[in-house]
């Protein structure tokens, strides 16, 4: 029998459909299990000795003298039933008032003679044996080096030599019958190691199995106390037991009490039937709990199947059944497809930040009195080490693409603006969001899209004899008055049609732009310093070397961040120095790949250059204010209205990128808890931007890489996890000080340049390549792209895999590839002013012609971003609930 797997849907998936039943989590906690099974040490005296322990997954003691890796228990479908039986008739204790071992045998005793499964002159043989000395495994002492103990009436005992008990082989691994390679994870372990694993609050089961001569029958005895008490001596580790389940009977060949004991444990490691013990009321509750159970169990029948193709099978099987199992008890009603794209209907509708209010401004107001209020507290979350951290690498994260964009804006706008603007314009809007905003992880930056327009508007006015940097003014004053009127009428909630197709393409813009930014530099390096064959000793002219270098430094710093990335969740070190080291990571490997560059003496290399002062980029052609009626020439009236139509696509463009980076910031599986603000926010940063153009500095908007970056920066996982499963999110430091930091920081750095202009370009450009590639990763359009090159058979038990047939599914994803190469397009050419417009259509695009190609359920599959599974009982079908955030 292969039961409910919770290696199937993970934890937060979990979370977000609910449990079947719609019962209260207060009063249930996370489960730790141990089975101790009799034996004889090899003193051949009696003990208990832990033969396995469960964190949802099983991990047992090996004849090989080592814990095995995490896997899925297979169970033997006599086991379950001989439980259901047992629990049908064994005493049932719920509620017990004890705080020791002793005082819960004394009153598990009486209840079993008053119920007359147990002999009054039986009881201090019981006693004797359920007090005995409870050990844990080592390669010398296990239950495979120790004989199964008989326990007569005289207390003696007889081992399997004399006669012999029937132990069943180890569970299969999960990969046996999946076909696929082991649940990762670290190898099985004990004491101190294992207590890292267990999550915090956990509560133990304890299952004690073994031969009791003394007894006719099987005895059952399932106690759950008042209180989870510590248990001295008994426990692998330090872990509060709730749960003590005991089997004790004659010795019998139809009964593996060593199964017994295992089903048991696997029952009690599940989560749906570990909450039917928690809330349990009578004997009945349990029995129930143990047929749902069985319902959701797979049972393979005794033949030899012809190969494991076969076996593979029971993967989407029994994801179906797990899906039920964990399915609302109501279903959700959420109407028609635009409703769908609305909030969570788990969240009240007050806290829904894109309810229009009905009055002018009222979503702006509704945002201030919503997040205010927890302003001190914004603070005093800072009070956390991985805030600094963040706060280095955020710097140097938002350092880069300032620098590496200011001098790209520099060559396209023929100086008008460069480096000093973007920095100074950074730091003054980054100060002002992280004060007043309403989602202080959002990171304010310059963009590859604003990069775009900016080119694109300076050709515009060089080929008409109009003054760019004037035209840029009163796009800033259309920009302002355009968030007034779209704040006054609550426009954000246009928000709601922003699908998932339409995110997942400007995010895989926004990295691919990064990326190919990177690779343009480093090209442009390998230009001016081309690789030859001879070279003199003298090199005033072009050195061949540096660009080498320049490749190495580059690549250097990217597969150094991205090796500690990793690193923080190997096994190597101890936990907190692991993710000391990943959490400092890419300061890490700034610092090595510039230390490496200062000690290589005969080859130069470009270094981030960063201006003296506060000065602008070219004196000669402009100051710091921008007269907004012309600087050297009158501009034009006509263009002053006529800027309304920039100003219109910037506003979008703005609107887009700052937007849907708080839709995928605020995603209820990064667990947010302070809420966000998408009036308030859009106000800011437009606002500010139409008041930088003032000073000749650039606008700015919500950047999605950066704060992908920044909001995974300060996300707390669970130290360690499960063992086999994914660590799960805890919390996510939400405060506004890791952003004013990196933002004031970003200002300094002007007056930082004799210690800045050590760290090599290339360096930068190695970052910029980790934030590209890393900010891919989670993306499902890039899941789907890259399961375009693997067979059918190594695709993931994803919804979008399992639901939608291969063909399909790569059809849509073609939909999706097609259109992103239609915005390049659009955005290497003289038309990339009319980059928002375009992007745009991807709304009309997902709501009304994919829906003619695809069928709604397959639609929905694919671009839920949280995929509810309803089952329609009149049809006889699953049905998938498009559930949007925010919530």
């Amino acid at each position: 029998v292969a039961p409910l797997a919770a290696v199937s849907v993970n934890d937060v998936e979990l979370e977000a459909t609910g449990s079947r039943r719609l019962l209260s989590q207060q009063g249930t906690h996370e489960g730790y299990v141990e089975l101790h099974e009799l034996v004889l040490d090899n003193a051949k005296d009696l003990c208990w000795m832990e033969a396995g322990h469960w964190l949802k997954l099983e991990e047992d003691f090996q004849e090989s003298g080592d814990w095995s890796q995490p896997h899925l228990s297979f169970l033997t479908y006599h086991s379950l039933l001989e439980i259901r039986r047992a629990l049908n008739k064994g005493a049932i204790l719920l509620g017990v008032e004890a705080t020791s071992l002793p005082a819960i045998v004394h009153i598990l005793l009486d209840q079993l003679i008053y119920e007359g499964q147990l002999k009054p002159q039986d009881r201090d043989d019981a006693m004797r044996t359920l007090l005995l000395r409870h050990s844990h495994p080592t390669e010398d002492e296990s239950v495979w080096t120790m004989p199964p103990a008989l326990v007569q009436r005289s207390g003696t005992s007889r081992t399997d030599v004399e006669q012999p008990l029937l132990r069943e082989q180890r569970p299969v691994e999960i990969s046996r019958i999946a076909g696929k390679e082991q649940v990762s994870g670290d190898r099985g372990h004990g004491g101190p190691q294992l207590l890292e694993t267990i999550p915090e609050g956990a509560e133990a089961t304890l299952v004690l199995v073994g031969c009791a001569a003394f007894l006719e029958q099987p005895v059952l005895a399932f106690v759950r106390l008042k209180d989870a008490v510590t248990l001295d001596g008994v426990l692998d580790v330090s872990v509060p037991v709730r749960f003590l389940v005991v089997v004790l009977g004659p010795d019998t060949p139809q009964i593996s009490y060593h199964e017994i004991g295992r089903a048991i444990a696997t029952m009690m490691s599940e989560r749906v039937f570990r909450r039917d013990a928690y809330l349990a009321e009578a004997r009945q509750d349990l029995v129930r709990g143990v047929e749902d159970f069985l319902d959701s169990s797979i049972v393979l029948p005794p033949s030899e199947p012809p190969n494991e193709q076969l076996l593979r099978a029971l993967v989407p099987l029994q994801q179906e059944l797990l899906r039920r199992r964990y399915q609302p008890l109501e279903r959700l009603h959420l109407g028609d497809f635009p409703k769908d794209l609305g909030t969570a209907g788990t969240a009240p509708e007050d806290d829904d930040p894109l309810r229009r209010t009905g009055r002018p401004f009222g979503g702006l107001v509704r945002d201030i009195r919503r997040r205010y209020p927890k302003y001190l507290s914004d603070i005093k979350d800072a009070l956390n080490p991985q805030c600094l951290a963040a706060v280095i690498f955020i710097y140097f994260a938002a350092l880069s693409p300032a620098i590496t964009f200011g001098g790209l804006l520099s060559e396209k706008t023929n100086q008008m603006m460069g480096v000093s603007e973007l920095l100074i314009s950074t730091c003054v809007q980054c100060v002002l969001f992280s004060l007043l905003s309403a989602q202080p992880l959002l990171v304010v930056g310059f963009s590859g899209p604003l990069l775009v327009f900016e080119e694109a508007f300076y050709s515009f006015c060089s080929s008409n004899g109009l003054e760019y940097i004037v035209g840029r003014v009163w796009i800033g004053f259309w920009m302002i008055l355009l968030v007034l009127v779209v704040v006054a009428c609550e426009g954000s909630f246009l928000v709601r049609y922003l699908s998932r197709y339409t995110q997942e393409i400007f995010s895989f813009l926004i990295s691919l732009i990064f990326i190919f930014e990177t690779f343009s530099k480093l090209v442009t390096i390998f230009k001016t310093h081309p690789l030859q064959k001879t070279y003199g000793s003298a090199q005033d002219g072009p050195q061949p070397n540096m660009a080498l270098l320049s490749l190495v430094l580059m690549a250097g710093t990217f597969f150094l961040a991205f090796f500690l990335r990793q690193f923080k969740n190997s096994s190597f070190l101890p936990g907190k120095v692991r993710r000391l080291i990943g959490d400092f990571g890419v300061p890490i490997s700034i610092f090595v790949m510039s230390l490496a560059d200062f000690f290589i003496k005969d080859t130069e290399t470009q270094k981030l250059s960063v201006p003296k002062g506060l000065q602008v980029t070219n004196s000669s052609l402009r100051g710091w204010f921008i007269h907004p009626l012309g600087e050297k020439v009158e501009f034009p009236v006509w263009m002053m209205f006529a800027c309304v139509i920039p100003a219109l696509l910037v506003f979008i463009l703005i609107f887009l990128e700052t937007q849907i980076t708080t839709l995928i910031v605020s995603k209820p599986e990064r667990k947010l808890v302070k809420g966000t603000g998408f009036h308030l926010d859009l106000l800011l940063i437009v606002a500010m931007g139409g008041l930088a153009a003032l000073f000749g500095m650039p606008w700015l908007s919500a950047t999605t890489v950066r704060t992908i970056t920044h909001a995974n920066a300060l996300t707390i996982m669970s130290k360690t996890s499960a063992p086999g499963g994914k660590p799960q999110i805890l919390e996510v430091k939400e405060q506004r000080i890791s952003g004013l930091l990196v933002a004031v920081l970003i200002g300094v750095s002007i007056l930082m340049e004799p210690i800045l202009r050590f760290i090599p370009l290339a360096v930068l450009f190695g970052i910029f390549l980790y934030m590209g590639v890393t900010s891919l990763f989670g993306i499902q359009l890039f899941d789907r792209i890259l399961l375009l090159l693997k067979p059918p058979k190594y695709h993931p038990d994803e919804p979008y895999v399992t639901r939608v047939k291969t063909w399909r599914m790569h059809l849509f994803t073609f939909t999706q590839i097609i259109f992103l190469v239609v915005l390049w397009v659009v955005k290497s050419t003289p038309a990339s002013l009319a980059l928002p417009f375009v992007l745009i259509l991807t709304v009309p695009l997902r709501r009304f012609l994919l829906p003619k190609i695809f069928r709604d359920i397959e639609l929905r599959c694919l671009d839920a971003d949280d995929a509810v599974v309803t089952f329609d009982e009149a049809e006889g079908t699953d049905v998938y609930n498009e559930v949007q955030m925010p919530s």
